[in-house]
């Protein structure tokens, strides 16, 4: 009861501090301005005092954007809030933000929660209201240094669903010819299936031959990929197969060129270690991905971060890039793990009402790195590791969809404190969660008992299948 007595004291303190904190509500960012970003115009509002014209009208030209930070500048602003869908605001922050104002970049949903507020010149009014008491948190956006290299590296991640189009546009024309190569081998675009698809385009119809060209390792037999390849060789399908192999591998051209770009840029940013130590590939049993870069990204990460992240299992060097571009360079822009799952959207939101949970589903949010672990984390559903057996206990309580959450927010956290900490990470083998899950098991059998007023012991025995 007194235990009780002193949690309702404790609530009742911090709701009375709460209130406190409300009614003394005062101005944060004196020096403010709000900027309502439009495709063609961008309303701008300072302070009542600064300008006889408090909200101005500015033009969506890069002279009209260098005008605006001036009159900024005129009006004594620091700090700058914007509110923007799509890409408007990209240019406007890079300006802004190398004349030396304080940019944040606002949610419009953080922004529009009061109704009535339907006019541009009322958005922009009521975004520097908000932005002067300090109500407002920018969205989260690293170094300079990293958005170049996260604009190769989503420019990079374009280049391959466009290459991966041109597959589809591929496998498209062969069915059309009735030519069920894809039922034969697993994937046409690999040896066997681009040697037996150039061939066909120069002018080759002996199937025998053509199924002669196979690799090796193809385990289907020559007569069931020749009776895979008897179709109907119509001119336009031939044609339309044509445009999409060149298009696929012109679009592979332009990936190399942008892993060049990428690889020159990685050698200019600093190193954390020595810039000659070279990192020792780590020996893995799953294939190396086509969409990999042609260098050797790990060596790099390893460079830029002094932690060879791809010892996690599930992580390769696509992925760590991924997460690095989205994240940058420095862990302490997020403080503590929880900081960062929260950004992912990978943590519980606890939606309470009357003192209830009322939902605890993660957040929908459209973050690249967020996606990466998923892919991750689902990648481990086989894996001999013990995230791998992570992954199995979560799917087997709860579900596939919650156990790639549940595994990707694991990944995130160990990627987090690696990335603080340093050091290396060691699996602990498939049986540790296993084993985990049965000590508590027992643990909690033992608790019971003992508050119903008994004593257990457990030995174990041979066979613990035979009843």
């Amino acid at each position: 009861m007194k235990t009780k007595a002193k949690k309702r004291k404790t609530k009742s303190r911090k709701k009375r501090s709460a209130i406190k904190n409300l009614n003394s509500l005062s101005a944060i960012n004196i020096n403010a301005a709000g900027i309502d970003i439009g495709s063609e115009e961008h309303w701008v509002a300072v302070p009542q005092d600064r300008d006889e014209n408090p909200v101005r009208l500015f033009g969506c030209f890069t002279s009209d954007l260098h005008a605006m930070a001036k009159w900024l500048k005129k009006c004594g602003i620091d700090t700058v809030a914007m509110e923007s869908t799509g890409v408007y605001w990209v240019p406007l922050f890079q300006i802004l933000e190398t004349q030396g104002f304080d940019v944040k970049l606002v949610n419009a949903r953080h922004v529009k929660n009061v109704p009535g507020r339907k006019t541009d010149v009322q958005d922009c009014q009521w975004i520097q209201q908000l932005h002067t008491y300090g109500l407002l948190s920018g969205s989260f956006r690293p170094d300079d240094s990293i958005c170049i290299l996260r604009s190769y590296w989503r420019h990079r991640d374009n280049l391959i669903r466009y290459a991966a189009a041109h597959i589809q546009h591929m496998q498209k024309a062969l069915t059309e010819m009735n030519l069920q190569l894809h039922r034969v081998i697993s994937d046409i675009t690999g040896v066997t299936g681009m040697r037996i698809i150039r061939a066909i385009l120069n002018g080759e119809r002996n199937v025998v031959k053509l199924a002669q060209m196979k690799d090796p390792r193809i385990k289907k037999s020559t007569e069931t990929i020749a009776k895979a390849l008897e179709g109907d060789y119509r001119r336009e399908h031939l044609f339309a197969l044509e445009q999409a192999v060149e298009l696929y591998y012109f679009y592979h051209q332009k990936i190399e060129a942008c892993d060049q770009q990428i690889e020159d840029y990685l050698k200019q940013l600093n190193s954390k270690v020595d810039p000659g130590v070279d990192l020792k590939p780590v020996k893995r049993t799953k294939q190396i991905s086509k969409n990999e870069p042609s260098f050797d990204l790990a060596t790099h990460q390893y460079h830029l971060t002094g932690v060879d992240f791809t010892k996690i299992d599930g992580l390769n060097v696509t992925t760590v890039q991924t997460v690095l571009s989205e994240a940058g360079l420095n862990p302490q822009s997020f403080g503590v793990s929880k900081r960062f799952t929260s950004w992912l959207g990978l943590c519980p939101e606890n939606r309470v009402t009357g003192g209830k949970i009322k939902s605890a589903r993660t957040r929908k949010v459209v973050n690249r790195a967020a996606k990466a672990f998923r892919i991750a984390a689902n990648s481990l559903k086989n894996s001999p590791s013990a995230l791998g057996g992570y992954y199995r206990r979560m799917r087997a309580l709860h579900g596939p969809a919650k156990a790639i959450t549940a595994t990707a927010h694991k990944l995130a956290r160990i990627f987090f404190h690696l990335w603080v900490n340093g050091g290396n990470y060691h699996d602990l083998g498939a049986d540790y969660y296993e084993q985990k899950y049965k000590n508590r098991i027992v643990k909690n059998m033992k608790k019971r008992a003992k508050q119903l007023g008994f004593e257990i012991s457990l030995h174990p025995i041979s066979n613990p299948g035979v009843s």
